[in-house]
């Protein structure tokens, strides 16, 4: 009597799945939209004018509790100059087989130069291509921005940079829900700033939705 019971309630526990909405997810098809403020891959941001925000202080390094940043600080110049500030990053790392996306690089950057996209396709057949090195994390060039080395467009000292941040942030703009990922930028809609390079993107994405149609 026991065995046919036991039947009853496993056929019941099926029976109850079947008149339930399906959660099967298409991927890589249709893949899964994270949440906007979910940790994924980091951008190291630019200035409007290209200049690198980060100024190569090592702050993410020392917090990360997995040891799984590594910077080398180099003096920037006025003929060589990657950022607003005295020192820019020349060697930056991060080493997605130890970084436990925890967020607190995140929390110990001054300039919000190091931000987290949602961007979650990491997987690599060699655990060598998991060190993703600076020019794999700096942000795009964007309308208006210019490769470094270069002077400084927007002031005449990196006050003028910082101070201004918050109304000209370039390409930390909504980051946190921009995807990069192989020859891919999204922009996407951040309340009350106007983000460079929107018109671009958007025409780069119709270009991609008529080659796959």
């Amino acid at each position: 009597m026991g065995a046919i019971t036991g039947t009853f309630k496993g056929f019941g526990v099926t029976f109850s799945h079947m008149f339930r909405k399906v959660v099967t997810t298409d991927y890589p098809f249709k893949p899964p939209t994270p949440a906007p403020r979910y940790h994924g891959r980091h951008i190291l941001n630019r200035y409007p004018d290209g200049l690198e925000k980060c100024i190569g202080c090592e702050l993410c390094a020392w917090a990360c509790p997995a040891d799984a940043i590594y910077v080398e600080g180099g003096d920037n110049t006025d003929e060589q100059r990657f950022s607003p500030g005295e020192r820019y990053a020349s060697v930056y790392q991060i080493n997605y087989a130890r970084c436990i996306f925890c967020g607190l690089c995140i929390e110990a950057c001054p300039t919000r130069s190091l931000t987290m996209s949602n961007e979650y396709e990491l997987a690599r057949d060699n655990r060598q291509d998991l060190i993703f090195t600076k020019e794999q994390l700096l942000a795009p060039l964007l309308q208006g921005m210019e490769q470094p080395p270069h002077p400084m467009r927007l002031g005449d000292s990196e006050k003028d940079y910082y101070v201004d941040s918050l109304t000209n942030p370039g390409t930390s703009a909504g980051a946190e829900r921009s995807p990069m990922g192989p020859g891919r930028y999204q922009v996407d809609e951040h309340p009350g700033v106007t983000f460079p390079g929107a018109e671009q993107a958007a025409q780069r994405a119709a270009a991609e939705k008529g080659e796959t149609a």
